[in-house]
């Protein structure tokens, strides 16, 4: 059955006006030169009627704009297709249950922000005992040993860890994304754990705001998650990985040992 069409387009003071809002940094100096050079380049972008509503000087040779402008665009909304990790989403206790019905004891997760970033906000959010939004952190599960490493940690320093604590799941936050560092950073981590023999025997989950679960799989990772995701996203996502891996070695009920 072919699904009806939904198209859709931004939203600013009516339904579907096409109004959408724009910020800039131009490396010249704030002035009616860079004011102009502003609204030409929203006009190349395909934008219509751009207006600067708000611009300042960054500096002696920089200028920083915010435009609003209105979008010719717009998309069929049933069409949309995004990548996810697949997992039935569940909440702490019902993890920390699930744990320890088929795990048996603690579900031992290693956190960390790898390389040269120094950025704890997210794996933080993810791990540490508050959490982040009312949301706790793997710290507090009854059935996870949450180990996090904190930042600027070499990926051969986190699988030698990984190792010697015999992890079941690695975290890795990347916030710094310049130049796209992230990626060289997960391609190199990945590339240790492949060469130390580890890759297929932990759950490897990368996070930021520039991850998502279609670039981590690109990437060898096992998921993404990106903004807007808590402890217990990743939790359900690993519990579920690890039973779904170990499911060959799980008797079925009744089976005496």
């Amino acid at each position: 059955m072919t699904t009806a069409p939904h198209w859709i387009a931004p939203y600013g003071d009516t339904l579907d006006d096409g109004r959408v809002q724009l910020s800039l940094t131009l490396p010249v100096p704030h002035g009616d030169e860079a004011r102009e050079a502003a609204l030409q380049l929203a006009l190349q972008m395909g934008l219509e009627q751009p207006a600067v509503v708000h611009g300042e000087a960054m500096g002696p040779d920089f200028s920083f704009f915010i435009l609003y402008a209105r979008s010719p665009h717009r998309v069929d909304f049933s069409r949309i297709q995004v990548t996810k990790p697949e997992f039935d989403a569940l909440d702490k206790a019902a993890i920390d249950l699930l744990i320890a019905d088929t795990i048996g004891r603690k579900l031992v997760v290693i956190g960390a922000c790898i390389e040269t970033d120094a950025h704890t906000v997210g794996i933080d959010a993810i791990m540490n005992m508050k959490g982040y939004n009312g949301h706790k952190g793997l710290e507090s599960y009854h059935h996870v040993r949450a180990l996090n490493l904190g930042a600027q940690v070499t990926s051969e320093e986190l699988v030698a860890r990984a190792i010697r604590e015999n992890a079941d799941v690695i975290l890795v936050s990347q916030v710094v994304t310049q130049k796209d560092i992230h990626l060289d950073n997960l391609n190199h981590l990945h590339a240790m754990l492949t060469k130390a023999g580890l890759r297929d025997k932990v759950i490897l989950v990368a996070g930021g705001p520039r991850i998502n679960h279609e670039l981590a799989r690109d990437l060898g990772y096992d998921a993404g998650f990106g903004p807007g995701s808590y402890a217990e996203d990743v939790a359900s996502f690993a519990i579920h990985e690890w039973i779904r891996r170990h499911a060959h070695q799980r008797r079925p009920e009744g089976n005496p040992a």
